[in-house]
């Protein structure tokens, strides 16, 4: 995959990206939310395995560029060839609140509706993290549920998380 709008970039992760994604995933101020205040101790060579077995059908991990910089994850994955669940982190603090976040989505939804044929997106996120909700919602994506004390974070404290789907249909694409 590869998918650009004036100075995003969005791309395949490859071996080469292992390192910087350890260097995140092992960052607790970018995980916690994902429930990994302590990071998840994950290694490269770990997850260089681990992308050599991504695909277009199933899922990849995604590096977010800015100004030809990486600042961020995104990814996806599909159990059943139609459903498609997705996450991303804008890992570089300083370029959060930039209104990036609703671009890259809709980059990559619409790429997963029109290119791959996804039939429906769906995706998951911390109760207390009120900006993706609302960049989700802006996007068009429903709420589903909300999910009280469903998991228990490194620490041991119970968080809750809010489902969310969106169909082709009601998809609002910021990336005109």
């Amino acid at each position: 995959m590869l998918l650009a709008y004036k100075n995003l970039l969005i791309r395949n992760a490859t071996e080469d990206d292992a390192e910087q994604l350890a260097r995140w995933w092992n960052d607790g101020k970018i995980m916690a939310y994902a429930g990994f205040p302590h990071g998840t101790g994950e290694k490269a060579e770990d997850i260089a395995a681990g992308l050599r077995r991504n695909s277009d059908k199933t899922g990849r991990q995604l590096i977010i560029e800015m100004d030809h910089a990486p600042i961020g994850e995104m990814n996806y994955r599909s159990p059943d060839g139609r459903t498609a669940e997705i996450g991303i982190k804008i890992c570089d603090v300083s370029r959060q609140d930039q209104g990036a976040g609703k671009i890259l989505l809709s980059l990559l939804i619409a790429a997963l509706f029109r290119d791959l044929g996804f039939e429906k997106i769906v995706l998951d996120t911390n109760l207390k993290n009120k900006r993706a909700q609302h960049v989700y919602e802006r996007l068009g994506f429903t709420k589903l549920r909300v999910n009280e004390n469903a998991w228990t974070d490194q620490l041991g404290e119970w968080q809750s998380s809010v489902d969310y789907e969106l169909y082709p249909k009601d998809f609002i694409n910021f990336a005109r």
